[in-house]
């Protein structure tokens, strides 16, 4: 199941001493932490397979600090509404993340696996779940589909640290579609104004994310994907994510510890990926699903049935032979994707 970002303060100086503030508060959070967090990795989900994001082996301890740094000022922060501008200059800060953090992968994940958890047959608000920021809570990351998504957390809080008029809703969700299109992808139709939970008690239930290896891969599928009201283009066209990133056995169960693609990074090495160029947004996930030639790239239960189903067939063949029909196709998707289970501030949403 995979745009850009980096930001700019209008006073240098204010913005070099805030960030220090910042680092400094946040190094005596870390250093005081002496509690652990544990992170089951004994299933994985469909987008959970955008498992690996170089350079993200964190200490626990930190891992607990930033996860509870997420958890109580989101309680405060609740309904914020989002500032345009804060939008923009968050936007060029997660750009340059990106760019010196290789961590495209797993920011798309984060972004997906906090909308994905959307419900079209529950009406209220949060309940429904959807992208509402709720995973920023401890109880959603330890759902087993979430293994490893605190470093993710742990990569973007110094940003929502910065940018209070951001909803963390609104920032998983602009991190995502700003991954995307920064590793060559196209430029997701975005808007935004998502207002965030208020506490871990509004957290969905375990178990409304994907598997990449249940007994019968399409059905699943379908039965995942309709539950969120989306379709078979949409379950394709969301599949070539897997263009980007590297599955690792350790915490997910699925791929080879290294291969020729990983083992030199970049970031840490590692994990088995689904096309060689794992960095890069294009249509080699079809190509190389379909022609199945290289024992190095991943193949998961799910992938296979794109091309196996009838109806996904389709899609896969026509995005295996043309990237643009593709390019057009994900954008669409993913926006639909991001704005699943959302209450907007303003109703009709703000447009960056």
């Amino acid at each position: 199941m995979a745009e850009r970002l980096s930001l700019t303060l209008n006073n240098n100086t204010m913005a070099s001493s805030f960030r220090t503030q910042i680092s400094a508060s946040r190094l005596l959070r870390f250093s005081s932490s002496g509690s652990k967090l544990s992170f089951p990795s004994s299933s994985l989900s469909f987008t959970r397979s955008l498992v690996s994001s170089p350079l993200l082996s964190q200490k626990r301890s930190q891992a607990t600090l930033v996860n509870r740094s997420f958890s109580s000022a989101a309680t405060s922060q609740c309904t914020a509404a989002t500032d345009p501008e804060q939008l923009k200059s968050a936007r060029e800060d997660i750009k340059k993340l990106l760019n010196t953090k290789f961590c495209h992968p797993i920011l798309v994940r984060l972004g997906w696996h906090d909308a994905g958890t959307y419900n079209k047959n529950i009406s209220e608000w949060p309940q429904r779940g959807g992208a509402n920021g709720s995973l920023r809570y401890e109880i959603e990351l330890k759902h087993a589909a979430n293994a490893g998504l605190v470093n993710a957390l742990n990569l973007i809080q110094h940003i929502k640290d910065m940018y209070s008029g951001i909803s963390y809703a609104d920032l998983f969700q602009l991190a995502s579609a700003t991954a995307i299109e920064e590793a060559g992808g196209p430029k997701i139709p975005m808007k935004y104004g998502r207002v965030d939970t208020s506490g871990p008690h509004e957290c969905p239930e375990e178990g409304r994310l994907p598997d990449a290896g249940p007994p019968s891969p399409a059905n699943h599928l379908r039965e995942v994907f309709y539950r969120m009201g989306l379709d078979d283009k949409d379950i394709v066209a969301l599949s070539g994510a897997h263009t980007l990133g590297r599955s690792r056995p350790e915490r997910s169960g699925w791929g080879k510890p290294e291969t020729k693609y990983t083992k030199e990074g970049p970031g840490a090495p590692g994990g088995q990926s689904w096309t060689p160029e794992w960095l890069k947004f294009d249509n080699s996930y079809f190509t190389e699903i379909k022609e199945k030639r290289d024992e190095d790239l991943l193949v998961l239960p799910t992938d296979a049935a794109i091309f196996e189903d009838p109806s996904f067939k389709v899609y896969a063949e026509k995005y295996a032979a043309d990237q643009d029909a593709f390019f057009k196709d994900y954008a669409e998707s993913h926006a639909k994707l991001s704005n699943l289970g959302a209450k907007f501030n303003p109703p009709e949403g703000i447009i960056i």
